[in-house]
């Protein structure tokens, strides 16, 4: 397999970013019950097995990145000089921490290790900036990334209920970096 090249996006790559299918499809949701009783909370996450295969909507809406590319540090992959994905990121939320918001790798090359070379190029930038722990956000429904997320050493640690404008649940998954 050709090597992936991680770099920072320039202005000229938006296009191409935009373009990338942002769509993934799931067998298997997680879902977050909610069990409240005097002075206690219990939140349990639990990965349930969908009828069918389901299309995971991205989301947020992909013109997003035209407006807020600058904003915060995208990342590009490029594997045989094409582009192919992006990890979007900032540090500016909780101090000492890097926030992963997007995620994208383009369907024909999924699987390849791209995510997590983005991934750990995200960290070796956060911790050239001082940070030590990474946080990546995702909808309750991509179950690809949390097996991901998982699978590199992030822990759940928290949600939020429709925190996208798809109204969907955001889990959030941290990590020591």
């Amino acid at each position: 397999m050709p090597e992936i090249e991680i770099r920072p996006a320039v202005a000229t790559d938006i296009k191409t970013l935009i373009s990338l299918d942002h769509a993934s499809e799931s067998d298997y949701v997680w879902q977050v019950d909610i069990h409240r009783s005097s002075g206690e909370v219990d939140v349990l996450l639990r990965e349930v097995r969908l009828p069918r295969t389901v299309s995971v909507h991205y989301p947020r809406q992909t013109q997003t990145l035209v407006d807020d590319w600058n904003k915060s540090l995208t990342l590009v992959a490029l594997h045989s000089n094409q582009l192919v994905g992006y990890l979007r990121m900032t540090d500016q939320m909780v101090p000492g921490t890097v926030w992963i918001t997007d995620l994208v790798v383009a369907k024909v090359v999924r699987r390849k290790g791209i995510a997590t070379a983005l991934i750990i190029a995200a960290h070796q930038w956060a911790l050239q900036r001082g940070s030590r722990r990474a946080v990546m956000e995702m909808p309750s429904k991509n179950n690809a990334a949390i097996k991901l997320a998982q699978k590199l050493g992030y822990e759940f640690c928290g949600y939020n209920d429709q925190y996208y404008v798809t109204r969907d649940v955001a889990l959030f998954f941290g990590r020591l970096i």
